[in-house]
């Protein structure tokens, strides 16, 4: 796998230090309420475990599944829910965790079907904010770094499924992904 990249971007003690931040930051805004953390899969999987365990406050944890990249590294621009919530949360706090930030459609889609069921508020968590692909007007309320425009992978990032192990990020070479 270490062939396949040009760079590491990102070590993982760097991802830790961003991850602590946003935990302090998370418990600071929802001191005194129980947010819910829903994680996206799988990209957030290895972030939401770490955030998790970062914020200080009582929080609950839930899961969805959606795609639109396929094995592509382009987004298809038509999102599919593959995994839905597994509670109510029609008055709750709710923080989206999710990896990357990226075009903002798949967040779009995910924020208006979360929004339809009346929770108290819908804010958005990533790990890395990449604004030079945005396609519609999705805001992070926390980021923990913005990105140039380069294909990245690891720490739950993938490309084609693999290299979500990895304990880092790096920038994966153009001619892996553009065969």
């Amino acid at each position: 796998m270490l062939k396949d990249l040009e760079t590491v971007y990102y070590s993982a003690e760097q991802l830790q230090e961003i991850v602590q931040g946003l935990g302090r930051r998370i418990s600071e805004d929802y001191a005194g309420k129980t947010p819910i953390l829903v994680s996206i899969l799988k990209g957030s999987v290895v972030f939401m475990a770490d955030l998790m365990r970062a914020v200080t406050i009582p929080c609950e944890i839930d899961f969805m599944a959606v795609s639109s990249y396929g094995s592509k590294a382009e987004t298809s621009g038509v999102v599919k829910l593959e995994k839905d919530l597994d509670r109510k949360i029609e008055g709750r706090h709710l923080i989206i965790v999710e990896d990357i930030l990226d075009s903002g459609m798949t967040l779009s889609y995910i924020i208006q079907l979360l929004e339809a069921r009346h929770p108290a508020s819908v804010r958005i968590c990533t790990l890395f904010d990449k604004p030079a692909r945005r396609q519609v007007p999705v805001h992070a309320a926390y980021a923990g770094a913005e990105v140039p425009d380069e294909f990245i992978v690891g720490y739950g990032l993938d490309y084609n499924e693999q290299y979500r192990n990895l304990p880092f990020i790096g920038v994966l070479k153009r001619e892996i992904y553009n065969g």
